[in-house]
């Protein structure tokens, strides 16, 4: 990380005195002060946009805004405006030391706006790419449908939740083409063989308690349907809700998710005062992390074609609760297409989130996957088929 932010910086003060020294030169050759600058912010933008192709930025998508020519002209004509703009208010008439300072004064100011137009500009294209459904030929699998439930000492409920499950989806999809997939995340109160009574088609054993993405990364291995979902044990949204989610999916979406925040959306019961707090300080969190601003990232109601799913889990690293996150920014460097959906939620008072020590480590998490992006550590891409036309 460190090595990052170092060449990072250098390539920034190389530009930055390119910018500099060049308008300081024009200005004492005689040239105006309009054209000393713009020819200054030119030769700047020539200078870093290859350095940071070469040095820094790799295939990042916050790195999207160097690599295509549209975005990059963008942004630095906006950047280069202020700059303009700030240097024409604060410099003197004639040439001389004043110049420097108000140039100084220029540059950071341009700095603030170009971060701003760049996260701007690529959320618009990132959400442009998303909103339209792919349509890829159909993945392989047995069954239609999937549906993981992570469970942890859910022994005393599991039996419930697979039978409300096929219930409520019984109308949607034919019974033999439904599969329960039961992923228990190292429980030691029988919640497995619970599963295994209860008639879930498949139950996975992790031999230790390791997280809830650590759980569905085991089961979504292990599912055998063309659209594979999950949704928490507690059966905090409907069953039938999934209804919904395959129907997108089978629309031609690679990945659909449920959002408590959507206008639609609605809680039969609500969540607590801390607990609401807490999920309005994770999505602010990850904002730093991604550049799509969703409107809830950690809904426990999601759904993908198979072999995204799979692709997705293989190449997610956090076990932890942050893994939603990870989805997140994979899909947005994969390009996938994502849709948001309102959900019905129905908070339940038993709940394995610790509020504090969870959202500390979720933080945690969240500075990991950034470094781990920045450092080419993900795919470059899911591998999956092209759209149809």
């Amino acid at each position: 990380m460190r090595e990052r932010l170092r060449r990072f910086a250098v390539v920034g003060l190389v530009a930055t005195a390119v910018d500099v020294l060049l308008l300081v030169g024009l200005r004492r050759s005689g040239y105006t002060l309009v054209v000393a600058d713009l020819a200054a912010l030119a030769a700047a933008a020539l200078v870093a946009r290859p350095m940071h192709r070469l040095i820094t930025l790799r295939d990042d998508p916050f790195a999207r805004w160097i690599r295509s020519p549209g975005l990059f002209i963008s942004v630095v004509l906006t950047a280069g405006a202020v700059d303009l703009l700030v240097l024409s208010l604060l410099a003197p008439t004639e040439p001389g030391s004043g110049d420097l300072a108000a140039k100084a004064v220029a540059v950071a100011a341009a700095a603030v706006v170009r971060s701003l137009a760049y996260r701007t500009l690529l959320f618009r294209v990132i959400r442009r790419e998303q909103d339209d459904p792919a349509r890829r030929p159909p993945p392989e699998g047995t069954h239609r449908l999937s549906v993981v439930v992570p469970a942890y000492r859910e022994a005393d409920r599991i039996a419930a939740t697979v039978s409300l499950i096929r219930t409520e989806l019984a109308s949607e999809v034919e019974p033999a083409d439904l599969e329960v997939v039961v992923a228990d995340d190292g429980s030691d109160d029988g919640t497995a063989d619970a599963a295994v009574a209860a008639g879930a088609d498949v139950v996975v054993r992790l031999d230790h308690n390791r997280g809830k993405g650590a759980a569905l990364r085991e089961g979504v291995r292990a599912a055998s349907g063309r659209t594979v979902a999950f949704t928490d044990a507690d059966l905090a949204y409907a069953p039938s809700q999934v209804a919904g989610l395959l129907e997108a999916v089978e629309a031609g979406y690679d990945m659909v998710v449920g959002s408590r925040r959507h206008a639609g959306s609605t809680a039969v019961v609500g969540a607590g005062r801390f607990r609401q707090a807490g999920g309005r300080l994770v999505n602010l969190a990850t904002h730093a992390l991604l550049l799509g601003q969703y409107r809830d990232t950690q809904c426990g109601l999601k759904a993908f074609r198979a072999d995204v799913a799979r692709a997705l889990f293989d190449a997610t690293t956090i076990d932890g609760f942050a893994f939603d996150v990870e989805l997140f920014h994979l899909a947005e460097r994969w390009r996938l297409t994502l849709a948001e959906v309102p959900v019905q939620v129905e908070h339940s008072e038993r709940t394995t989130v610790r509020a504090l020590q969870d959202g500390l480590a979720m933080l945690g998490n969240l500075v990991l996957i950034r470094q781990r992006a920045r450092r080419g550590r993900y795919p470059a891409d899911a591998g999956l088929p092209a759209p149809r036309g």
